[in-house]
């Protein structure tokens, strides 16, 4: 049985314990910043990391088995799953199954100054067959007309998961453009939109657990303790930070009530993404500080000979507002 589906089962059944964290490696990168998604180098050049080496990376952590899930694009799965890497191993592969508007990254683009479109490049009938768990968002603008496109197209998906029998996750971003709401109000905001939305959803087509912003320790708390065996709280990593954001941010989430961390960036460019997730564990379990989790990051990148893009004082500064 893969790891993620033990755990939902645990948290479903009330016997949670920090092990039963569910942690997702989120390389589904190219949906959003296309060419850019893979990273830049770590050899000092200007380039770009080749979608080969994207792959490496996705199947390195795999491997690992340090994450519960793999999220990707359709043809990043397709092309590992054409290698085997998911037929024996415990970590679950997921799908991006949406692409709205407000993820599109391009460089040099603005589409983020808009509401959010909703968009969808793949099929739940035609990935089925690479994996049975998707990802759908969701971005809710506080405008009626463009909340209920968004809402009815999601209505269309869950029909269509359920007629392909595959399941799904459901990812609410923050608004990236002014939508009159900041700080606390927003935070309620995207809380009351989440159950309203899901209020009227039978448990056959209801997503398994929810990745979205960490919105602060209150509106987290307020959020995860509604309905905490049916709604699942997750959070998603936004941009990369400090190392010290990291660890912290996967901490608050889990003493708060959240139960899932899906990081991409911060993950992907890491200096060292494995120990980063074995440290981010040890963290989340108890086992160790978030500041001395720097500090042994930083003895292990010593100690492999890898260079650090930070100094350890300033890796180890939270610079997130949300969790100072």
């Amino acid at each position: 049985m893969k790891t993620l589906d033990t755990k939902l089962t645990k948290i479903r059944g009330g016997k949670y314990t920090p092990k039963d964290f569910i942690i997702a490696d989120a390389k589904d990168g190219d949906m959003g910043f296309g060419r850019a998604a893979p990273g830049p180098r770590r050899d000092g050049s200007s380039k770009m990391k080749t979608k080969a080496e994207y792959l490496a990376a996705m199947s390195e952590m795999t491997k690992s088995g340090l994450v519960d899930i793999m999220l990707m694009s359709a043809s990043s799965c397709e092309a590992l799953s054409a290698k085997g890497f998911f037929t024996k191993s415990k970590v679950t592969p997921a799908i991006r199954l949406n692409d709205t508007t407000d993820i599109w990254s391009q460089r040099g683009s603005s589409y983020k100054e808009t509401e959010s479109y909703p968009f969808r490049t793949a099929r739940a009938e035609k990935v089925k067959k690479l994996a049975d768990l998707g990802l759908y968002s969701v971005t809710f603008s506080n405008d009626v007309e463009a909340d209920l496109y968004s809402l009815e197209e999601y209505g269309k998906f869950r029909e269509e998961c359920a007629t392909a029998k595959v399941r799904h996750f459901l990812e609410i971003f923050n608004p990236a453009m002014d939508i009159g709401l900041k700080g606390a109000d927003l935070g309620t905001y995207i809380n009351d939109c989440i159950v309203r939305s899901l209020g009227g959803v039978l448990s056959n087509e209801h997503p398994l657990f929810l990745k979205m912003q960490y919105n602060g320790a209150a509106a987290m708390e307020e959020l995860a303790s509604y309905d905490p065996t049916r709604l699942i709280v997750g959070i998603l990593g936004g941009a990369r930070g400090t190392t010290r954001d990291t660890f912290e941010l996967a901490s608050q989430c889990e003493k708060h009530g959240g139960r899932v961390a899906l990081f991409g960036r911060k993950i992907n460019f890491a200096e060292a993404p494995l120990e980063l997730v074995r440290l981010m564990r040890a963290v989340i379990e108890g086992n160790m500080k978030s500041a001395d989790a720097v500090k042994a990051y930083h003895d292990h990148m010593a100690k492999h000979k890898l260079v650090p893009d930070r100094d350890l004082k300033t890796d180890n500064e939270i610079t997130d507002p949300v969790l100072k």
